[in-house]
């Protein structure tokens, strides 16, 4: 059972992302990490369908997809600059986040916004990297091969950092998020770490 809408999750400073690699959908395991740095407790499975007109992810409690747990949604069709609503197991609003689109142009960056907490913003901490991924996502068929460019994004709330997200590198999407500030909403962050993933290329 995944405590995702428990007490306990606030308490998680380090989180482990894996993406599962299917045809048709991207699908998302976020875990606890155990005391030895391995995955723990599943906290949430996301699912998003390839190609939809309108960008929806769902976190559910497990891969079974019985219990809804949050999910963001684009309020806008295909803009790259649309801002994404994420949202309760109620639907309920509980925060926002969007692309920078002009500064994306050369380091992704992104705003994440938490009510009472303001503005989170993250961008890649490696400019060289950056320019890396944008030249080999317009090679032919660069996109469809079974590996994935590592890459860390800094959140910061003003000067101080609030977490960070750590692609690791290799033939799959792992990551590793780091969580400093105490106020952050987990769900929030959580919401924030996926999409790096399953929009990088919008």
């Amino acid at each position: 059972m995944s405590s995702l809408d428990d007490e306990g999750l606030q308490k998680q400073s380090r989180l482990l992302v894996r993406q599962r690699l299917r045809l048709m959908v991207n699908q998302y395991e976020v875990h606890a990490e155990t005391p030895g740095g391995g995955e723990g407790e599943l906290l949430a499975f996301a699912q998003q369908k390839r190609m939809a007109f309108k960008e929806q992810v769902t976190l559910y409690a497990d891969d079974s997809k019985s219990r809804p747990l949050l999910g963001f949604k684009a309020r806008k069709r295909i803009d790259l600059a649309s801002a994404y609503d994420i949202t309760d197991a109620s639907g309920r609003a509980i925060g926002v986040f969007r692309k920078d689109f002009k500064k994306s142009l050369l380091a992704s960056t992104w705003h994440l916004e938490q009510p009472g907490l303001g503005v989170t913003t993250g961008s890649e901490r490696n400019k060289f990297v950056a320019l890396l991924r944008r030249v080999w996502q317009v090679i032919p068929y660069a996109e469809s091969l079974p590996f994935a460019w590592p890459y860390h994004f800094d959140f910061y709330t003003g000067d101080q950092i609030a977490f960070s997200v750590e692609k690791k590198f290799g033939f799959r999407d792992r990551y590793v998020v780091d969580i400093k500030d105490p106020r952050l909403d987990r769900r929030l962050v959580i919401a924030q770490a996926i999409g790096l993933d399953a929009l990088q290329s919008r």
